[in-house]
């Protein structure tokens, strides 16, 4: 047998490891509480999908991307187009999102990342800067705003429980990979702790024309300024620049995956016109939470960000000056004076508006030549929810939420001049309830229910697309997620098992589109039908223990089947009902392996798996289903009684696959695919004090 059999022979179960607060060793958590919807409660009787990765799954594997480690999560798939460009399907489809994040939102510790225009920047984050990552599957709009897919909160460093601590970590491979990471963590006192996280990235990439140079600076501060009271400071600056080497045809990636997409006829090719991004963003924000009494609290975040864009495109240039502001903020209500019923309560807001410059010249082979269009674009986005929680007999969670949600864009067409260069488009107002409950059987089985509203408008970037055009016939996805799920955990927590039933049916779904110029386009395709089962599973196959050769070995996988079709679509003379809907495999797989030994050794084996995928509506093109193996092996040692150092060393894709990780969907001249590096390997050392 193959050594690709016997990885897919391999168990495919998944990951269940949780935000905790008490934490063992680096190789393995026991969960007890997860901060999912305003306090933390036990992960057991949570009332939603959910999964954490710490600190230590980023770490596990190369460091320069979140990749590796959101791709362990059953329903979520995060891809690379190239260096620097990501794209994230949390129960959805990349066929709305080729350039980024669509329908998920995301947080920065309590801050909003996702901006006023629905898009997240994703790439501008320092993996290494996190704490911990917790994703919400499923849509969760009754308490955090606009999204179809689910919500992801990242824990930056500073912001949470943390040791003193420095690090100086530098990382050298392939394709002129270098990566430079300093992060520095500090108690001053009781009161106020903070954490520095400066990081320098640099690659020439595996294709053409797909370097890579991105610098940030991320600070995070905390201060317990008096009884009952705390201020919180983030903010982040990063400088990201990467080249995009385009799509290819089948024929081209069989010629040479590594050429970047050449000159066709009279439009030339990506190299020749320096296509890429450059983004110089700072964003950040300041909370206040204060206990108003023993019962009840009050949070508020202001938050705001200033981004620099710039994207010259093989058809255009492009300059965007974005410029955002925020608040969110929101009243908490516990009363927990009986043993056997305790009930919460949250009312709150969440606003964001944003101003946006959006400018297209010619592209003259990197530089910008006669302007193509000039628009200005305010838009804002707003929430108000509340929130109810009662628990009783500390075993049946019953949850009702609702949330008040309203969109829209006002534009103004500068260039060219044209009739009615002037309007708004109104999203509407929609009402988004969410009703949860969940049973806990026994103390370690727990049956949970859910029923949410989903609800994702356009985004800035698909109202005014490439296509210079502004889309004012755009609707908002909406539908509504059934959903069941079951948790189960071992002895001693040594194992935990978690499984998820859904079934969401999506209106108005945005699929993205591309026209002769290749330049894209969105509109909505009708009704989606997204059903899916997800598995996940962890295990302490040893316990931690300080003789033998093996000191700790633990395991982690995942499964998830996705029933994903267009219920109902339409384009013209062409109907693509019952399809598969465009870009979704219908399996993936994770399982990680990790070990530490005796002596300070370490070793993590990470495999995915993805079955085929269709890349265009009507499914006439697939992308082939692929197996990711990666490693990476550790020694760490005492340098001196104050500083330790570790060695490493790691390889991706080592069973040498031809696959493309981030495909172009329904791509004009049949230019699907963007071929991913074949074998390569990296190292590097990181010093501790």
């Amino acid at each position: 047998m193959n050594i690709k059999l016997r990885l897919l022979s391999i168990f495919s179960l998944t990951a269940g490891f949780v935000q905790a607060q008490t934490v063992v060793d680096t190789t393995y958590i026991k969960t007890v509480d997860v901060q999912a919807y305003f306090t933390k409660q036990p992960i057991i009787g949570l009332t939603s999908a959910a999964q954490v990765l710490h600190e230590g799954h980023i770490q596990q594997q190369q460091t320069t991307t979140l990749l590796p480690a959101l791709n362990m999560v059953a329903g979520l798939r995060m891809e690379e187009r190239s260096p620097g460009s990501y794209r994230i399907a949390l129960r959805g489809s990349t066929i709305r999102s080729p350039f980024g994040v669509r329908n998920t939102k995301i947080y920065l510790g309590d801050f909003p990342l996702t901006d006023a225009g629905g898009n997240t920047y994703l790439n501008l984050i320092d993996p290494l800067s996190l704490a911990s990552i917790l994703v919400l599957k499923g849509p969760d709009g009754s308490l955090f705003g606009a999204n179809s897919g689910g919500v992801i909160l990242l824990e930056p460093k500073g912001l949470t429980a943390q040791d003193n601590k420095a690090e100086l970590l530098l990382t050298a491979g392939a394709y002129g990979l270098f990566q430079e990471q300093l992060s520095l963590q500090h108690n001053v006192n009781e009161k106020y702790r903070f954490s520095i996280n400066q990081s320098f990235l640099r690659s020439d990439g595996y294709r053409d024309n797909s370097s890579v140079n991105k610098k940030t600076f991320q600070t995070a501060h905390q201060w317990d300024y008096a009884p009952n009271y705390r201020l919180s400071l983030l903010a982040l600056y990063t400088d990201l620049g990467y080249r995009t080497p385009g799509g290819l045809t089948a024929a081209q990636l069989a010629e040479n995956p590594r050429m970047a997409r050449p000159k066709a006829g009279p439009t030339p090719g990506a190299e020749e016109q320096k296509a890429g991004i450059y983004n110089k963003t700072f964003y950040g924000g300041v909370g206040h939470d204060m206990q108003l009494s023993k019962k009840l609290q009050h949070s508020v975040r202001v938050f705001g960000s200033i981004t620099d864009f710039t994207n010259p495109f093989i058809t255009n240039y492009e300059k965007r000056d974005e410029k955002n502001l925020g608040l969110r903020t929101y009243f908490s209500y516990h009363d927990n004076d009986q043993a056997h019923v305790q009930w919460q309560m949250q009312l709150g807001f969440e606003g964001q508006k944003g101003w946006n410059k959006i400018e297209n010249f010619n592209n003259d082979k990197g530089e910008p030549a006669a302007m193509q269009a000039k628009d200005k674009l305010n838009n804002g986005q707003y929430t108000a929810f509340y929130r109810a929680m009662l628990k009783l007999y500390e075993r049946w969670t019953i949850e009702g939420s609702l949330s008040w949600n309203t969109a829209s864009v006002g534009y103004t067409q500068q260039y060219p001049v044209v009739d009615n260069h002037t309007g708004t488009i109104d999203f509407g107002s929609i009402w988004m309830p969410r009703l949860a409950t969940s049973y806990l059987l026994t103390n370690t089985f727990a049956l949970r229910a859910s029923v949410s509203k989903g609800y994702s408008p356009p985004t800035l970037a698909e109202v005014r697309a490439s296509d210079n055009r502004i889309n004012t016939d755009l609707e908002a996805e909406q539908g509504t997620n059934y959903e069941v799920g079951a948790r189960l955990e071992g002895a001693s927590r040594r194992w935990t098992a978690d499984v998820a039933f859904y079934s969401y049916k999506m209106k108005n779904g945005i699929i993205r589109q591309v026209n002769e110029q290749g330049a894209d386009y969105y509109l909505n395709g009708g009704i989606m039908d997204q059903k899916g089962i997800e598995a996940t599973f962890s295990a302490q196959l040893i316990p931690l223990r300080k003789e033998g050769i093996i000191r700790s070995l633990s395991y982690q996988g995942s499964l998830a089947r996705q029933f994903y079709t267009f219920d109902t679509y339409k384009r013209g003379a062409l109907d693509f009902s019952g399809n598969q809907i465009t870009a979704v495999p219908k399996w993936t797989a994770s399982n990680n392996l990790f070990l530490a030994a005796a002596g300070g050794f370490n070793l993590n084996v990470l495999h995915n798996w993805v079955s085929r995928m269709p890349l265009n509506d009507a499914n006439t093109v697939f992308a082939e289903k692929y197996n990711l193996l990666q490693a990476k092996v550790g020694y760490t040692f005492a340098l001196t009684k104050q500083v330790q150092m570790e060695l490493f060393a790691g390889g991706d894709n080592l069973l040498n696959e031809r696959y493309s990780l981030g495909n172009d969907i329904n791509a004009f001249g049949n230019r699907f695919f963007n071929p991913a590096p074949t074998r390569n390997f990296y190292g590097g050392v990181k010093l501790v004090l």
